[in-house]
């Protein structure tokens, strides 16, 4: 669980974002951190995240006990062996605006992570405002839902037998009826965002992008 409570603000967007791979609630308290959660969600290779894992105790210059709580604890997929990450979500210009302020506690991070084996990192909206997000945030709501099984199967099997395919030439193939194909939509972008089936995230998402069975 976060080892801190996020409270209410009214100058940034606070709230629990919908997840199966947080430990805990997987809360936030800007739209940046929120949309980090969202990529996380989405990542094939994010095995878990969490945040606000720990409390990191450090001393200033003067002796001053500080307390640093970083953001966001990310685990891989073991067989990756990829090293965990712990990470720091803000904006640049809050960053360049507070540089003094913010150097000594982003060293304790750095010298804490590395004790442990992880890597500290600082994540801005320049790694996480990306087409992938777009893509990630029109696939959310359809992550979660529950299609029915023949659907799952009509779709996944057609696919695999034509190979590759788009999401409108899929459709098509299975029927040319507008109603049948609008029915099946939904559970296309089940599969797409539940990774049983594979596209490109990383260019905008359309009904003309190359799509392919996993298997």
């Amino acid at each position: 669980m976060p080892v801190r409570k996020i409270p209410k603000n009214y100058r940034n967007v606070t709230g629990v974002h919908a997840s199966d791979k947080s430990i805990g609630d997987a809360q936030f308290e800007s739209t940046l951190e929120r949309d980090f959660l969202t990529l996380l969600e989405f990542h094939p290779d994010v095995e878990r995240f969490e945040v606000q894992p720990r409390v990191i105790c450090w001393e200033d210059a003067n002796g001053k006990q500080r307390k640093h709580t970083p953001d966001v604890l990310v685990l891989f997929k073991p067989d990756l062996k990829l090293t965990p990450w712990l990470c720091e979500v803000k904006y640049r210009s809050d960053i360049f605006e507070n540089w003094p302020q913010y150097k000594p506690k982003f060293k304790a991070g750095i010298r804490h992570a590395k004790t442990i084996g992880w890597r500290y990192r600082l994540i801005t909206e320049v790694e996480v405002r990306t087409p992938y997000l777009a893509n990630c945030r029109f696939l959310t709501g359809f992550k979660f839902q529950k299609p029915k099984v023949q659907d799952i199967e009509l779709l996944l099997g057609r696919l695999k037998h034509i190979g590759q395919s788009t999401p409108m030439e899929l459709l098509a193939s299975i029927d040319r009826d507008r109603y049948a194909q609008a029915h099946l939509m939904p559970t296309l972008w089940h599969l797409i965002a539940t990774h049983q089936i594979d596209v490109d995230l990383y260019q905008d998402l359309t009904m003309q992008s190359v799509i392919w069975s996993k298997s």
